[in-house]
């Protein structure tokens, strides 16, 4: 059966809780050492991929025995990251949404080219969104529902050079036919007035971060 919503760990800032974010029906992508992750937390992979570079042989081995498939590359000669390897595996499978877990940390790199592979999702028509312990990132080009996820703040930044027509309901600090331009924090720290709100635009790709502190 095709699942609706799949999800990927991969090798960045991985929490025990994330867990919780599993639903019955997913699709679990494990990449690098998020297969690993999976493994140690009891979660078997419905498919694990990438270099393994990140990990002992022992610990490979550990993950080949117990994921559904497992898709290896070349550690040097690959033009992908391990994550980006992982989203094209999701993406063939036509889901509904794709979220990925563990796609921010130390690695600024990593972390942006993940922030930018959301725009894959938004090519094919899938809903995208990053995850970990702190924030809950998502890209539109035209209109999304924020729901109240349990974090503080509500960023809104442009993954173009501008976003216009920018409309918020159901925010503190609303805003009308607003355009906001790369550089600009106009965006940055807004908070819903109650349980979800909606944003919409008319040209662009805006990103919507929420977040909290430590």
């Amino acid at each position: 059966m095709k699942s609706t919503r799949i999800l990927i760990f991969t090798g960045g800032d991985l929490s025990p809780r994330l867990l919780d974010e599993i639903k019955k029906d997913d699709y679990i992508i494990g990449a690098d050492r998020g297969a690993l992750f999976l493994i140690e937390h009891g979660i078997k992979p419905h498919a694990s991929v990438g270099d393994f570079d990140s990990i002992s042989e022992e610990q490979l081995e550990q993950v080949a025995a117990v994921s559904g498939s497992i898709v290896r590359c070349d550690p040097v000669n690959k033009d992908l990251t391990d994550t980006e390897l992982a989203f094209d595996l999701a993406i063939e499978r036509t889901p509904e949404e794709i979220m990925l877990l563990g796609g921010t940390g130390t690695r600024m790199d990593h972390t942006l080219a993940n922030i930018h592979m959301l725009l894959r999702g938004v090519q094919h028509h899938i809903r995208c969104s990053m995850l970990d312990s702190y924030n809950y990132i998502t890209l539109t080009g035209t209109s999304c529902t924020v729901e109240d996820r349990g974090f503080t703040y509500v960023s809104l930044l442009p993954l173009t050079p501008e976003v216009t027509g920018i409309e918020l309901e159901g925010f503190q600090y609303p805003l009308h036919n607003a355009t906001l331009k790369i550089g600009q924090s106009l965006g940055i720290s807004n908070r819903l007035s109650g349980n979800k709100g909606t944003v919409k635009i008319e040209g662009g790709l805006l990103l919507i971060i929420q977040s909290k502190d430590r």
